[in-house]
């Protein structure tokens, strides 16, 4: 157990208690490029069964948004490329569709964005697509819908003409003046955010020998200075976030937001995808979830949380290309997963039903019926760890007994496990009220009951 917390130190915390931001929230991608997947109804009890509350989506297939009525899941919706350039042409059309896409089932299927077209720059749509946006937020605009529903399009990182070293990230000369600042403009005027899909596995599989593994994965590594802003990075998906953010702030736009549309790593690859495997995927995905849901954002945004979804939902066998891109799926089309890891959203507590969450690796679920639990984050480091527990145990009344030596929870005998416990007994005695879980981005929630040794977790006092 640690020393007394000093009266500094506690005025320390309090400030990164009420400075740090909020958790992220992870949401899913739901692809069908695929002849075997489940019926849409059962999709949506897959996503409440995980305690998942936003997907995303490439259509708006009627099926498949009637499904999601009255879920409590929030929805993504796209306007595919091919529709841009009748979009962009004429504002009817945009009413139509919106009529027929959008009004026909929100609010009962929660809309709460339109992702217009997808990487539009890789496939020479670019000259329709701010016209197109504009269409379409006038239409939402017309039907009363703009207050609820918001516009974006997701861009890959090859928009960006430099991305290293991050500072240093800019947008390709020719896409600044046509196209990203509109839609930059278009996007601050109406409150929205950039939609950004970003995979870590393309840039470590072009430069293995130059980027770590670790690196990329959100392993434990020694990180990567920025040469220009002294900011260190401990993960590549951060330095690539940012790098669209410098790109963003050399245009003056630092205050339009961020949400990773995108992101995910292949189970499975040919022999020259290097670094596609199950335990990658794992490791990557669910060292993610982790780091989303600590509520630290990125070393140049630290208290914007991080928004992400996963790609994708499922292994999807009817897609081209490589066999890494049939295999990004969490789960296969029996609804198994690929590979064993929490997907726990822990803002997704409203209308999702009760949190299942699989146990003992064995596929099997247990129902918790809502019951959290605090645990300390692994990536917030050992004198932030320390300090919290501290408090946790002094001024801020955790029962800390069970970790004393000798006691039933002091084995493992492990800073994360000690602080574990006594974030948690402080979570259950604050009765789980919202940024009790916090402390300074050290601690998280978590639907299923820690694994510390044979330690017990309290749920209430």
């Amino acid at each position: 157990m640690a020393s007394p917390l000093t009266f500094f130190f506690f005025l320390m915390l309090l400030s990164f208690s009420a400075s740090s931001s909020e958790a992220g929230s992870i949401g899913v991608n739901y692809g069908r490029v695929a002849n075997d997947l489940p019926p849409p109804s059962k999709v949506v009890e897959l996503l409440k069964t995980q305690g998942l509350n936003r997907v995303k989506l490439y259509d708006t297939d009627s099926d498949v948004l009637t499904a999601f009525a009255n879920s409590g899941i929030k929805v993504v919706v796209a306007m595919p490329n091919e529709l841009l350039s009748s979009a962009a042409a004429d504002q009817s059309f945009t009413d139509a569709w919106v009529q027929a896409n959008i009004s026909a089932y929100h609010p009962a299927t929660q809309i709460e964005a339109i992702a217009v077209g997808n990487e539009v720059f890789a496939n020479n749509y670019t000259n329709y697509l701010v016209p197109a946006m504009k269409n379409l937020q006038a239409s939402l605009t017309k039907l009363n819908l703009d207050k609820d529903i918001k516009i974006s399009s997701p861009i890959a990182l090859s928009a960006l003409q430099t991305s290293y070293p991050t500072s240093s990230g800019s947008f390709k000369p020719e896409l600044v003046e046509p196209v990203i600042k509109p839609m930059l403009d278009l996007l601050r005027q109406t409150g929205s955010y950039l939609m950004i899909n970003a995979y870590p596995f393309f840039a470590y599989a072009a430069n293995s020998d130059t980027i770590s593994l670790d690196y990329a994965l959100f392993k434990e590594n020694p990180g990567v200075v920025d040469s220009g802003n002294g900011l260190r990075y401990t993960n590549l998906l951060d330095a690539q976030i940012d790098a669209v953010f410098a790109a963003m702030s050399a245009l003056k736009y630092d205050d339009v937001k961020i949400t990773v549309t995108e992101t995910g790593w292949p189970s499975k690859g040919d022999s020259n995808e290097i670094g596609a495997g199950e335990d990658n995927a794992a490791s990557y995905n669910g060292n993610l979830i982790k780091r989303v849901l600590t509520g630290n954002g990125t070393p140049l945004k630290p208290n914007d949380p991080l928004n992400v979804y996963l790609f994708a939902l499922f292994n999807e066998n009817q897609k081209p290309g490589p066999t890494s891109e049939r295999n990004y799926g969490l789960f296969y089309p029996s609804e198994q997963k690929v590979y064993d890891i929490p997907l726990t959203n822990v803002n997704a507590t409203a209308g999702v039903g009760k949190s299942q969450v699989p146990v003992s690796g064995n596929g099997s679920t247990t129902s918790y019926k809502g019951q959290t639990w605090c645990v300390a984050s692994a990536h917030a480091g050992e004198e932030k760890l320390q300090g919290a527990l501290d408090y946790a145990c002094g001024e801020g009344g955790a029962d800390c007994t069970p970790i004393q030596q000798g006691a039933t929870c002091y084995h493992p005998n492990t800073l994360e496990a000690h602080a574990s416990y006594a974030f948690n007994s402080y979570y259950q005695k604050k009765s789980r009220a919202s940024g009790t879980c916090d402390f300074g981005g050290a601690a998280y929630v978590v639907t299923q009951p820690p694994r510390y040794g044979t330690c017990e977790f309290p749920t209430g006092y």
